[in-house]
């Protein structure tokens, strides 16, 4: 099953003064369950991929077509409403809220989605679980660890039950005990839950852990190999 699908995407930054070409005719397909790494050297067009496939970030040219639904069509609203239902984000900086706590900040999406605060109450406590820090719920961002506050991260983008979940360098402030714990994670949920990651990193403990590894080089895919 395709849950995204890219076709001819271009992005230009600067058009009318002096034109940045991020991205160049990027053609990609991914199907639910994948662990995609995206790859490539700084300015290779990683990042605006991701934002752009996750509706924040318009291409100049070109289709989105995610869970059947060409993103690049709907309106500013509706597409606010779409992420919100179908896409999950992990940040390098985590972008947690810093007056809420760990629990807060998992359950905030579902508070915005009308969930009933018993059910927002159960999955909190399933998410916390299942990325290992239930015993730090009360806590907020500024009393925990970066390896902590990304897990809260990830427990955060899989509230919503997205279709995938588009993590942007989520291991770049993450030492290796802490990368190794958090790829341990999203490997479980991939294959237990059937979960599809997609990462932009420069990571190599990252790619190496991944199943299928996509490279870009000047706003090109130059290479997609699946292991």
């Amino acid at each position: 099953m395709t849950v995204i699908e890219t076709k001819g995407i271009t992005k230009v930054y600067n058009p009318k003064k002096v034109p940045v070409h991020a991205l160049r005719g990027v053609d990609l397909t991914i199907r639910k369950g994948e662990f995609t790494a995206i790859v490539g050297p700084s300015g290779s067009g990683k990042t605006t991929l991701l934002n752009i496939i996750g509706g924040l970030d318009q291409a100049s040219s070109g289709v989105v077509i995610v869970d059947g639904v060409d993103i690049t069509r709907i309106s500013d609203n509706k597409l606010i409403d779409f992420r919100k239902e179908k896409i999950g984000f992990v940040f390098q900086a985590y972008n947690l809220i810093p007056v809420l706590t760990a629990a807060e900040n998992v359950e905030f999406i579902m508070l915005l989605q009308g969930i009933s605060k018993d059910k927002r109450q159960k999955r909190v406590v399933e998410l916390l679980k299942s990325v290992g820090i239930e015993d730090q719920a009360d806590k907020r961002p500024s009393k925990l660890s970066g390896g902590q506050q990304q897990r809260v991260a990830v427990a955060r983008a899989l509230a919503s039950k997205p279709s995938f979940v588009l993590a942007d360098e989520p291991t770049a402030n993450l030492d290796s005990k802490s990368t190794a714990q958090l790829l341990d994670i999203m490997a479980k949920l991939n294959q237990e839950e059937g979960m599809t990651f997609i990462f932009s990193t420069h990571d190599q403990r990252v790619i190496d852990r991944a199943r299928r590894v996509v490279t870009l080089e000047d706003g090109m895919i130059i290479s997609d190999v699946t292991r």
